[in-house]
């Protein structure tokens, strides 16, 4: 059972202040201080922590949002008529619902049901945003376009009216910047909108210096190729130098100019796998050159291994099968630590501390529809917040807002579930400052803890007081197991502390012994305080 109050209480106590040691001790000799001493320890490890700390790509809890349909806009009358049919608006309270066919739009109707958010709009709820504790701000596809989800792109260099324009996107970057966050966009490069003027000149001159960006063929019954076949989506030729120059390679290319003149940190690749590796970090390189240390995340459902550093990261949709196996019970959970240790290991610590884990988003249902039962959802969640990478929260997560399949899970955000009366939301504000207040659980590396029964594993820098210890029991029993720390600053006599409960429990010799109820979790901590009259186990060790 999760219980707010005693997991506040039980933070509050744990996030003791330390600071970076600045002094190298003798080789032989008296120590200065206590300082000196620890600082002999382990400089080489300190560097390591502090550099990825620097880097917000790390770990970062990155906030995703369809722009329609997140904050209602504040001056909808103004734009009504960006709407007209075959478009349609409707009332921030209607639910979107599977639509028919449009032929003569080669859309569903659902694609163009439109619920008239904009970029002035979010802005206006960046306090709300910022108060959760938000890294990364992540906006799907922004630009001209037909539908309202925008990845059939008309012309990247215009961002759609019903949206705003690049000075609204500007002044978003602007406001984020002043609060210390960072804004990604999706890049759909892939493909783009049948009616986008570039295609339409392209399909109605063979001359046209648009040809070279997409594939005319007579085996199609449209004439050209589409995405997945979609008549909607003509994909671009991204082998093209043309196309290339236009979408990343040149210093004004779509890419490189909203880095360097938007205020734009970063990108996410819609189908990055369809990129191919090549591109993918021809991509990369650019962005990196236009801003240096900007994001570039793929979105790739295949095994991450290889994907680096053709990208700086990736959508871990294999992690996302492997935590939603171990609780509908097709991973056991043993497997399902050593799938994620096996994970690491192949494609390396430092991208999959930048890629985004995933539960819900656009594309997939959400995660109440897909969890229907409390103690599922949960764990899915404390998981989600403590395995290695970067948290992608999908709007209204945080206030259990439920939906299924497509257009379900794109529903207008729900702000009459944020009040203080919401548990949901004040589970995830309470598992947001465990988060941030844990650099093990941002940028820490990972190890499994071996157990029978157990989803089990250790998060942990340098430092024996950043160290967290994570165990999961999706069972319908309680399960205690003799648990092998893993952790060689773990102190005798000192208990392990879980803050979501406060239970304690004691070590011995680098073991414990643990209970972990049915359906839940543990987070443990070292109780590190000193004793009433001062003796201190840990008084030497970082």
């Amino acid at each position: 059972m999760y219980h707010t109050a005693s997991f506040r209480g039980t933070l509050s106590l744990l996030a003791a202040a330390y600071g970076l040691m600045t002094t190298v001790s003798p080789a032989s000799g008296d120590y200065d201080s206590l300082d000196d001493h620890r600082g002999s320890l382990d400089l080489a490890a300190e560097e390591v922590y502090a550099k990825r700390a620097a880097d917000w790509r790390n770990g970062a809890i990155v906030y995703q949002v369809l722009v329609d349909r997140f904050a209602p806009s504040a001056d909808l009358d103004a734009k009504r008529d960006l709407y007209t049919p075959p478009r349609t608006l409707h009332s921030w309270d209607e639910t979107p619902a599977q639509g028919e066919y449009l032929p003569d739009a080669a859309v569903w109707s659902h694609e163009i049901a439109f619920w008239g958010g904009d970029l002035k709009s979010l802005r206006d709820k960046l306090d709300y945003i910022e108060q959760l504790g938000v890294d990364v701000l992540y906006l799907n596809p922004i630009f001209e376009s037909f539908t309202n989800h925008k990845y059939d792109a008309y012309d990247y260099m215009k961002i759609a009216p019903e949206f705003g324009t690049r000075q609204d996107l500007r002044d978003l970057a602007d406001e984020l910047h002043r609060r210390g966050m960072y804004l990604v966009l999706d890049g759909v490069f892939n493909h783009m909108g049948r009616k986008s003027p570039y295609f339409q000149e392209a399909l109605a001159d063979p001359e046209s210096p648009w040809r070279e960006f997409y594939t005319f063929n007579d085996k199609s019954e449209f004439g050209y190729v589409g995405w997945w076949d979609v008549e909607n989506l003509p994909e671009v030729r991204v082998e093209s130098k043309a196309a290339r120059d236009y979408l990343y390679a040149a210093r004004d290319s779509v890419v490189q100019s909203y880095l360097r003149e938007e205020g734009v940190d970063g990108w996410r690749l819609d189908v990055g796998f369809d990129l191919g590796m090549r591109v993918l970090g021809d991509l990369t390189n650019a962005a990196h050159t236009a801003k240096p240390g900007s994001l570039v995340v793929g979105e790739i459902y295949n095994y991450p291994e290889g994907w680096f550093p053709a990208a700086d990261a990736v959508m871990n949709m294999h992690g996302r099968v492997i935590l939603l196996g171990l609780l509908d019970g097709t991973v056991s959970p043993p497997m399902a630590a050593r799938m994620w240790q096996t994970m690491i290991d192949d494609a390396g610590l430092e991208p999959i501390l930048k890629s985004w884990v995933v539960l819900e988003n656009h594309d997939w249902p959400r995660l109440n529809t897909v969890l229907p039962e409390p103690w599922k959802q949960r764990m899915a969640r404390i998981l989600q917040f403590t395995v290695p990478g970067s948290l992608n929260l999908y709007y209204g997560g945080e206030l259990g807002m439920e939906g299924g399949g497509d257009p379900e899970q794109r529903a207008p955000m729900r702000w009459d579930l944020v009040n203080d009366e919401n548990e949901t939301l004040q589970f995830h504000r309470d598992l947001l400052e465990l988060r941030k207040t844990n650099p093990a659980l941002r940028y820490g590396d990972f190890r499994i803890l071996h157990t029978e029964k157990l989803f089990a594993f250790l998060r942990y820098t340098n430092r024996v007081r950043e160290a967290v210890i994570v165990l999961a029991n999706p069972a319908e029993e309680e399960v205690t197991e003799l648990i092998q720390l893993r952790y060689g600053k773990f102190q005798d006599a000192f208990p392990l502390v879980d803050v979501l409960s406060g239970d304690e429990f004691a070590i011995s010799s680098g073991t414990s012994k643990i209970t972990v109820p049915a359906g839940g979790c543990r987070v443990l901590k070292a109780k590190t305080d000193p004793l009433p009259n001062g003796y201190d186990r840990y008084d030497r060790l970082w």
